[in-house]
């Protein structure tokens, strides 16, 4: 699929304020910006609450709406009902080709879910913390970590050939995909490794660890030949990568 037609696709935008830093706005949007068209920007939340004060300075630079749900019983959260609601509607009403869900809160796992039952594209955005059954039914997930260099936990530096090495789940993923997507001579095609890597882990990012591609992950493991090969009908390089022997 061509990379323009991927930025053209619409999207809701579904934010829940209540499990989202308002730090992360100028990063969210741009990164959204990569998958498609944010055609629906909402912002869930009670407003009368002053936990949200940080959140009222930065919805209208960003045109984002908000929307008023009040907390009616203490200890209960009201805006994970509402945002629901909107998204089953914004499925029906409208056309769409995917919801963006910006919370940390396993709630709306089975949100997700049924949304993608319905052939819509869904990406998460979340904190590291983020349950594992609501990364998981995600067609991407982004810990929101990298979307802003502020952030304690973001990784300011790249992580060094030996940590990775050391890292057994990333290796086994790694590896496991360029073995799937080579060919006799047992050559993978970067684009290929980089689609079975997101169909098995949608919170995979080479940003996780330091790297801003996935190329440049691969090369500091040091683990695999890499081979740039030019293209007749493309003044761009196509990449290749096998396990070293």
């Amino acid at each position: 699929m061509k990379e323009n037609a991927i930025t053209q696709k619409k999207l809701a935008v579904l934010i829940d304020a209540d499990n989202a830093s308002p730090k992360i706005i100028e990063g969210l949007l741009d990164e959204i910006a990569k998958y498609g068209i944010a055609s629906v920007k909402r912002v869930y939340g009670d407003w009368t609450s002053p936990n949200l004060l940080g959140w009222k300075e930065v919805l209208l630079e960003n045109a984002l709406n908000p929307v008023q749900q009040f907390s009616y019983t203490s200890g209960k959260n009201s805006t994970d009902s509402a945002l629901i609601i909107d998204a089953m509607d914004l499925l029906y009403t409208e056309k769409l080709d995917g919801f963006c869900i910006v919370s940390s809160d396993s709630d709306f796992t089975r949100l997700c879910l049924r949304l993608r039952e319905s052939g819509m594209l869904v990406y998460g955005f979340g904190e590291s913390k983020t349950p594992k059954a609501f990364v998981g039914a995600c067609d991407k997930f982004i810990f929101t970590e990298i979307l802003t260099r502020d952030e304690k936990n973001y990784t300011r530096y790249p992580v060094a050939m030996k940590q990775l090495q050391s890292d057994k789940k990333l290796v086994s993923l790694l590896v496991s995909a360029v073995e799937a997507s080579a060919n006799e001579n047992g050559w993978s095609h970067l684009g290929s490794v980089g689609q079975n890597i997101a169909n098995k882990a949608p919170d995979f990012d080479p940003r996780n660890y330091g790297y801003k591609k996935l190329y440049e992950l691969m090369k500091a493991t040091k683990l695999f030949q890499i081979d740039e090969r030019s293209n007749d009908n493309s003044p761009a390089k196509a990449v290749y990568v096998r396990l070293k022997k």
